[in-house]
């Protein structure tokens, strides 16, 4: 018996032995590809997202790594981090801008271009990569050089390698706002394919020779494991929290609502509410690498809205307020590649004003307006002293009271007008003739 359990103990090693080295043998038969997905505005989020990416890769020995790319652009300070990783990386990056109708806009052509192979999928766009101002107008003209100046070389640098015609287009995509669909792209060769899908694009891959920081190598990719690395489910909701339109948007409630928990305390539900929109907020602008200057214009419009309430200055204040908004939402995103939201300001800013307009004096009216119950409302009543005050007695207003005369003596009879109490006994003084 022992002598069977023996032998039954050597042949399950064996079949372990055999099926790692036959693992083994079919992991380098069928390399890995790790596939990420970047959609939406360049941020610290997707940034962050393909690093880790890349160091997935890393540890599964990837042969490489594919970006699908639909982008509108975003900061320079992530664009140049990405565009750094991209160029280091210990594997082949390929950039595929897909799906169709995806672009690689602004920021996102210096990604596609910075890829050791790039690829467009029919009907996408690369390139329109100006630096612009407020609106998409030129900024100033001397800052403007500057900054064009400094993109044209780091993007020409980039396309360099792929041809004159490439270098003298990427120029033109930043001096001049060029841009060209997967078409002109190709024939400009400032994309090294065309693709429909992703397993178009493997098997176009396969055997094309690439160099980079990794040395030289050849890519197989007719038999790939296709490993796709998400976002996580929070980075993937914290990423689509982060555009300058929502996040201007939570910050405007979120400071409206605590306006309103502060004006009528008690509820707690616009407390809560506007904590939690205005946090998010402010995450989502320094994930947008936003100017706190304009943050603070936006705190000054709403104290103006507020001064304005209770000092009115026949809306003087409010214009001022609505200029201060519309100048700190925009200075909010006041840099290359991120597209201002002018309808979303304006609309905003004009939203605010009526808000302050309406339901802050609505709150302050009912706040001044006169009690019905209780004992604040004998406060300003008159009646009359049913017996003589010196200081203490008896006065009848809308019924018998004790009260005690805060001036001198009362005779009994005389007019009274409450001025105040304490507990349930009232102040009162004398009447004037008047009343």
């Amino acid at each position: 018996m022992n002598t069977r359990w023996g032998w039954f103990a050597v042949l399950l090693v064996v079949c372990l032995l055999v099926g790692g080295v036959v693992s083994s043998v079919q992991a380098q038969e069928h390399p890995t590809v790790v596939v990420l997905t970047f959609k939406g505005q360049l941020s610290g989020i997707l940034v962050s997202y393909v690093e880790k990416g890349i160091q997935r890769a890393e540890e599964l020995n990837a042969e490489a790594v594919i970006i699908l790319l639909d982008t509108p652009g975003g900061s320079i300070n992530l664009m140049d981090r990405l565009v750094q990783d991209i160029i280091n990386a210990p594997m082949p990056i390929i950039v595929f801008v897909y799906p169709p109708g995806a672009h690689a806009s602004s920021a996102g052509t210096f990604i596609t271009l910075a890829a050791h192979i790039a690829a467009m999928a029919p009907n996408t766009t690369i390139g329109a990569a100006s630096p612009v101002g407020f609106s998409g107008e030129d900024i100033p003209e001397t800052l403007r050089k500057k900054i064009e100046n400094t993109l044209a070389e780091d993007i020409e640098q980039l396309a360099r390698r792929r041809g004159d015609k490439a270098a003298q287009w990427a120029r033109r995509a930043v001096l001049e706002a060029a841009a060209a669909d997967a078409e002109e792209a190709l024939s400009l060769g400032l994309i090294d394919l065309m693709a429909r899908d992703l397993d178009d694009l493997l098997v176009q891959v396969d055997g094309k020779e690439v160099q980079g920081a990794f040395g030289t190598r050849t890519l197989h990719t007719t038999q790939v494991r296709i490993v796709e690395y998400p976002l996580s489910p929070l980075d993937d909701f914290l990423n689509r929290l982060i555009t300058p339109s929502l996040a201007l948007l939570l910050i405007t409630l979120g400071i409206q609502l605590l306006v309103v928990e502060f004006s009528h305390p008690g509820g707690y539900v616009p407390g809560i509410a506007g904590s939690i929109a205005l946090i998010l907020g402010i995450y989502a602008l320094g994930v947008l690498d936003a100017n706190y200057t304009g943050l603070a214009l936006i705190a000054l419009a709403f104290i103006l809205f507020l001064v304005d309430i209770k000092a009115p200055t026949h809306g003087v204040l409010t214009l001022g307020g609505i200029l201060s908004f519309v100048a700190g939402a925009a200075l909010l995103f006041y840099q290359p590649f991120v597209a201002i939201p002018w309808k979303t300001i304006i609309a905003l800013a004009l939203f605010t004003a009526a808000f302050f307009a309406f339901v802050i004096a609505k709150v302050i009216q009912s706040q001044k307006r006169r009690p019905w119950t209780g004992m604040e409302a004998l406060v300003g009543q008159k009646g009359e002293a049913r017996t003589d005050l010196n200081p203490r007695g008896l006065v009848y207003v809308e019924g018998l009271w004790q009260a005690e005369a805060e001036d001198a003596p009362i005779p009994a009879g005389t007019p009274i007008v409450v001025v105040g109490y304490e507990g349930l006994k009232l102040r009162v003084r004398r009447a004037k003739a008047d009343t």
